[in-house]
């Protein structure tokens, strides 16, 4: 029987208690969590077919002239038919333009999903060729020096006749939010080394380091929707994955004040989400970077599941008012592109089930359609009791 690698003391976002329970269930046999793992190893295996990647792959050149920068176009900014050369572009709000899938996002997200499903599946099944695959992918985008990602965004979501790249690009890196958190668990494996694991250290420092002080970053940070909230999440979780807790304790401090007290209703409306052409999506995706920051404030002593504003505005309140939706009483009435999928709020409601305790939370997500989330692998994340 292969050896399971043990775990680490602790994770950025994840939970090491969650894991364990779910792991530990496995071994006994338990039926409800089996498919998550079946699903997880076929991910994986499809992982070991993709890569490495690489920004130097992209035929397009920064405006810098290295290719070793990051480049990608804005996904909802489209040439403009009323101009012979399209320039420059319009903005067409949850429509994302083809282009997008020819600069280094597509590429870097790839990366990110096939790095996260591997080592997940190294830690929960002990098979060595994840561990292998994902430590090389890790070390083509960050670390080898022909093929390195440099650590800036200034060209991320360019918009032709108009900007090379603006702060709204940082929004591409929010996959590394759980890409350093899954790297923790490849730590034992030998195929990552630990000069390895300090290199990754010393890319996202500077990285950070980027984040903090330039125009792109004091820009994205100033944002009041879900780009400045996951400005937010993005540069705590590095900084506690390089040690930099001021920078995390900074950051957990403004939450309420900067993001809660500004972006959330009392009755947990989001208005700069539901604003979107894809509400229900939007007002999820800020709600994922609240429930990070929460997450982070576990570890750093700031109770941000529980903080609420003197008129009832809290982390917990977007949630409560998308669960709100789920028993089909009453219809998504905000603009939804591709249809509302009730399915996709299962991972803010696991986070919160076991950020809060809440049974109320457990029940919503065992009670989600099981067609389209009975085999999810967030079961192994974050396990909860079969119905």
């Amino acid at each position: 029987m292969t050896a399971l690698p043990p775990l680490p003391e602790s994770l950025i976002v994840g939970r090491v208690a969650g894991l364990q329970a779910a792991r530990d269930r496995l071994a006994a046999g338990d039926a409800f969590l089996a498919p998550a793992l079946a699903a997880l190893r076929e991910r994986a295996e499809q992982a070991l077919a993709v890569g490495p990647f690489s920004v130097v792959d992209d035929p397009a050149v920064p405006p810098s002239g290295d290719r070793h920068d990051y480049l990608s176009v804005g996904p909802y900014w489209w040439p403009d038919p009323a101009k012979p050369d399209g320039l420059p572009y319009i903005r067409r709000d949850g429509e994302v333009n083809p282009e997008r899938n020819q600069g280094d996002s597509i590429a870097m997200g790839r990366m990110t999903k096939a790095v996260g499903d591997l080592s997940l599946a190294y830690w929960f099944t002990g098979d060595e060729r994840y561990a292998a695959w994902a430590a090389r992918l890790l070390q083509a985008w960050f670390l080898d020096p022909a093929t390195r990602m440099n650590p800036h965004l200034e060209y991320g979501q360019a918009i032709p006749g108009r900007c090379p790249g603006r702060g709204i690009g940082i929004i591409d890196t929010t996959g590394f939010v759980e890409l350093v958190d899954r790297v923790l668990l490849l730590r034992t494996s030998a195929h990552w080394s630990a000069a390895d694991h300090v290199g990754l250290q010393a890319w996202f420092a500077d990285y950070l380091d980027w984040l903090l002080t330039s125009n792109h970053g004091r820009e994205e940070r100033a944002a009041h929707n879900n780009h400045g909230t996951w400005f937010d999440a993005q540069a705590a979780a590095f900084a506690r994955f390089v040690g930099r807790e001021p920078v995390v304790a900074e950051i957990l401090a403004t939450v309420g004040e900067q993001r809660v007290a500004r972006q959330v209703e009392p009755d947990g409306r989001q208005p700069h989400e539901l604003a979107r052409t894809k509400s229900w999506s939007y007002s999820i995706y800020n709600l994922q970077a609240l429930q990070v920051l929460a997450r982070l404030g576990e570890e750093a002593g700031v109770d941000l599941w529980h903080y609420r504003t003197a008129d009832g505005r809290s982390v917990r309140g977007p949630l409560d008012f998308l669960a709100g939706y789920l028993d089909g009483t009453n219809p998504w009435p905000w603009q939804q592109l591709g249809g509302w999928q009730p399915a996709t709020l299962l991972g803010t409601l696991l986070t919160a089930a076991w950020g809060t305790g809440s049974d109320e939370y457990a029940a919503a997500a065992l009670a989600l359609p099981v067609e389209a989330t009975g085999a999810d692998p967030l079961w192994l994340r974050f396990p909860l009791s079969a119905p």
